[in-house]
């Protein structure tokens, strides 16, 4: 979006100088100016009494809010397994249909969806919507988008959350473009404003340093991608009971013709580490372990207890590990049985990547260490002379 002054209106009132975020508006010549930091964001346009901010947005047309109901998630699955995160959101899910008194609802495609299905309806899920079709096994953008964005525009739900994994994150901006709504993407929470009813999105903004609440207060669905680990999964029915689930087959709103591309063969590619969200044990190394050297040491830790390694931003910032090992607010949120942190001092944003784990273990030097007020087990020593011993023990052990 554009945003420019009008010189003839503006009278240099300076009442617009701190609505913007950015510092893109400054006075010169007694009249507002944009410099080149706008990013278009809108917050300054309707802070001009004079109506001197001018900008390109289209106008929003009035929607009836009142004919969206009900709290979806995307159920994404991958070879007949369903995702951790979906698990995830399905707990969200009920607890934002309580404070709404919305059913929870789930949309699945799949090419054979029976087995899915029942898995689903152990969940207390009230409705599972999907459409099954032999070309929808493996994930298509143009045909998961279209098919949901029709199932989304019959049966109209309030709020419809993705897991922010590679799937989601690139089906959901489509999904929202389709339907014309906003979309709130990684965000760490979840919860339900009691006086408007509307979805309040928590995520982290400007680099991980503060955190932003985000509402979709004039369109409907509610769209946001949440980042998986955030959140504990929902646990099925110990019954295994499957008849509470009303099954609505959706499969009209598949197109053939959105199949673009023919799969011939899926070929997994074999990764040096394994998925950090999937596992149960994790050795944590911040700044402490000096290089990659230390990476080693926490690898052969990691190898004796059969965990995986992972890092804090200043350990993957200086190339230390891959991206894809970050831990924190601004890398991967993780929910391990046992987490190990060793050099890590425990900055906020690293903490709230963690703040799930079942048990903490910390390794540092400095006894007042941050990291130590969430620790279940605090060890104040050197890590090159610790880690290296726990290691010998659990061999020998």
């Amino acid at each position: 979006m554009k945003v420019w002054i009008d010189k003839e209106k503006c009278t240099g009132c300076e009442l617009c100088l701190g609505s913007c975020p950015y510092d893109a508006i400054e006075i010169a010549g007694q009249v507002a100016v944009i410099n080149d930091r706008c990013t278009g964001c809108g917050a300054c346009l309707d802070v001009c009494k004079k109506g001197a901010i001018l900008s390109d947005r289209e106008e929003i047309k009035p929607v009836d809010l009142s004919g969206y109901k009900g709290v979806w998630v995307f159920a994404e699955h991958r070879d007949g397994v369903m995702n951790k995160g979906s698990l995830e959101l399905i707990g969200c899910g009920h607890e934002l249909g309580k404070a709404l008194k919305q059913e929870l609802c789930v949309v699945l495609l799949s090419d054979k969806t029976t087995d899915l299905i029942t898995e689903l309806s152990k969940y207390g899920v009230k409705k599972i919507y999907f459409a099954s079709h032999k070309d929808l096994k493996t994930y298509q953008t143009n045909a998961y988008s279209n098919t949901i964005s029709g199932i989304i525009e019959k049966y109209k739900p309030a709020i419809v959350l993705f897991s922010a994994t590679l799937t989601g994150r690139d089906l959901a901006p489509r999904i929202a473009q389709k339907l014309r709504v906003g979309l709130t993407a990684d965000c760490t929470d979840l919860t339900i404003d009691s006086e408007t009813g509307d979805l309040l999105q928590t995520r982290p903004a400007f680099g991980g340093n503060v955190m932003a609440t985000i509402i979709s207060p004039r369109t409907r669905p509610q769209m946001a991608t949440v980042r998986p680990g955030v959140m504990k999964p929902v646990m099925p029915s110990a019954s295994g009971k499957t008849k509470k689930a009303k099954i609505i087959d959706c499969s009209d709103q598949f197109n053939k013709k959105d199949i673009r591309t023919k799969i011939l063969e899926v070929i997994r590619e074999r990764r040096r580490y394994a998925n950090l969200q999937d596992a149960k044990v994790i050795i944590g190394g911040g700044r402490g372990i000096r290089s990659e050297k230390g990476v080693k040491m926490l690898e052969q830790l990691a190898e004796a207890i059969g965990g995986e390694v992972a890092g804090t931003r200043v350990v993957v910032e200086k190339g230390w590990m891959p991206q894809e090992r970050q831990i924190g607010q601004t890398g991967l949120s993780v929910s391990p049985d046992l987490y190990i942190a060793c050099g890590i001092s425990g900055s906020i944003q690293h903490r709230a990547g963690i703040q799930n784990a079942g048990i903490i273990v910390a390794v540092n030097t400095d006894e007042d260490a941050p990291l130590f007020d969430i620790a279940d087990y605090k060890i104040v020593g050197d890590i090159f002379e610790i880690v290296p011993a726990l290691t010998k023990a659990l061999k020998e052990r």
